[in-house]
């Protein structure tokens, strides 16, 4: 981590300041620098950096080239934790979170989004054979499972909803992370994405992920999508960018960049912002 951090801070230069133009200024500050500071999670397949330290990821793969078509011929990454995305953007340490973050109406406060370029359902990452039975969260409720997922995530709310003890979760850094704790026995169920727990253990020999299936919000099932992060007045940058993802998607271009990191046509969606912030 603290290598990604350096990789990220290099050459970092702040571009964004606080602006007082209606809409914000920050996509003209863009085209000026060439650049556009990305954060990142380090979460496969999202956004992170490479073996060969190269940034990859659907996020970063995407905003290639969409800010290639607004102009801005560069995208820098900033790693950080999950957590600290929205934190960071806030702080100006990056210009736009790409990092597949899921939109929810408590995000919707803090920093505007596009429109999600992917949907989303659940899955488990469990022991092969899953021999606790494990399919949704109240399962883990009901057999008394010992529950993990990542820092951030929207799984521990749909955890909690499902009666879940908050206090009891076992909070990780990421997917890996949660395949270890799974493979050594510390907890019996690691809650992720269903692409982002089918990838990541398909090299494991001891667990499985389980069939995907949809969270229960409020009662109702509920599915997620997931967007990039502005700060809420750099509402012009957001809108540029949302005309040219919509552009992707009537091309199925969109799905093509995708493609390659695991995303079916399942995963694609007309899903708006504005829905998944509650209206």
């Amino acid at each position: 981590m603290a290598a990604l951090g350096a990789l990220g801070a290099a050459g970092c230069t702040r571009v964004a300041t606080a602006s007082t133009e209606d809409g914000g200024d920050l996509l003209d500050r863009l085209k000026a620098a060439g650049v556009v500071r990305l954060g990142i999670a380090g979460e496969i397949p999202f956004g992170y950096i490479d073996k060969n330290g190269d940034l990859t990821g659907e996020a970063p793969e995407l905003a290639r080239v969409i800010f290639k078509r607004l102009g801005v011929d560069r995208v820098q990454p900033v790693p950080t934790e999950f957590g600290s995305l929205i934190p960071g953007l806030k702080s100006q340490q990056f210009d736009v979170v790409a990092a597949g973050m899921y939109v929810n109406p408590e995000r919707c406060e803090q920093v505007i989004f596009s429109d999600p370029d992917y949907q989303m359902l659940d899955s488990f990452i469990v022991r092969k054979g899953n021999p606790k039975g494990l399919h949704d969260y109240k399962d883990v409720v009901e057999k008394k499972a010992r529950f993990a997922t990542g820092t951030g995530y929207a799984e521990i709310q749909y955890a909690v909803e499902a009666g879940y003890e908050e206090g009891d979760i076992l909070i990780v850094p990421d997917q890996v992370a949660g395949l270890n704790a799974v493979e050594a026995g510390r907890v019996d169920v690691f809650a992720g994405t269903a692409l982002t727990t089918r990838e990541v253990v398909k090299k494991s020999g001891k667990a499985e992920a389980t069939k995907a299936f949809t969270p229960l919000v409020g009662g109702k099932p509920h599915v997620d999508g997931g967007a990039f992060a502005f700060r809420p007045t750099e509402t012009k940058l957001r809108d540029a960018f949302n005309v040219e993802l919509h552009k992707l998607k009537k091309s199925g271009e969109l799905f093509r960049i995708l493609k390659p990191f695991g995303f079916t046509e399942a995963e694609m969606t007309d899903l708006t912002a504005k829905e998944l912030c509650g209206g």
